[in-house]
């Protein structure tokens, strides 16, 4: 990995592991929980892969519409949510994450009824990815 992509990678690291951190924030507000810092480390290298792999989609997508992006993009995160979730689970025993409780969920891995978020998170991280490459 070069040194740019290496440094894109932190970077999506630290938004990624930020913006879970205030979507879970807000989750519990609006289900008038008490707020708690919900992540784990592990999720630094798993944020880091959007650079080797968002960016790609991203720029091969770059002039199709908004909702093919978004659909392609929501996908792509369930996706990359299950392996990486399934390869730590085989690996540790557990991933950092368990959606068992969830009314809809594949293995405790993912939440099909998340791929409107995971949509909308790729479409946000457009300008991110066109600004970092531009610097």
């Amino acid at each position: 990995m070069s040194r740019r992509v290496a440094s894109r990678a932190a970077i999506y690291s630290v938004v990624g592991f930020a913006f879970e951190v205030a979507v879970s924030a807000v989750h519990d507000v609006w289900r008038g929980k008490d707020v708690r810092f919900r992540t784990s480390p592990w999720m630094f290298p798993i944020y880091a892969l959007i650079a080797p792999m968002y960016e790609p989609i991203h720029d091969a997508l770059r002039e199709r519409p908004w909702p093919i992006r978004a659909t392609t993009y929501g996908f792509g995160f369930l996706a990359v949510e299950y392996v990486t979730g399934a390869g730590l689970s085989a690996w540790r025993g557990e991933a950092p994450w368990d959606y068992s409780d969830a009314r809809w969920h594949v293995h405790g891995l993912i939440r099909p009824d998340y791929l409107f978020q995971w949509a909308v998170a790729g479409i946000l991280l457009e300008p991110l990815h066109d600004r970092l490459i531009r610097n």
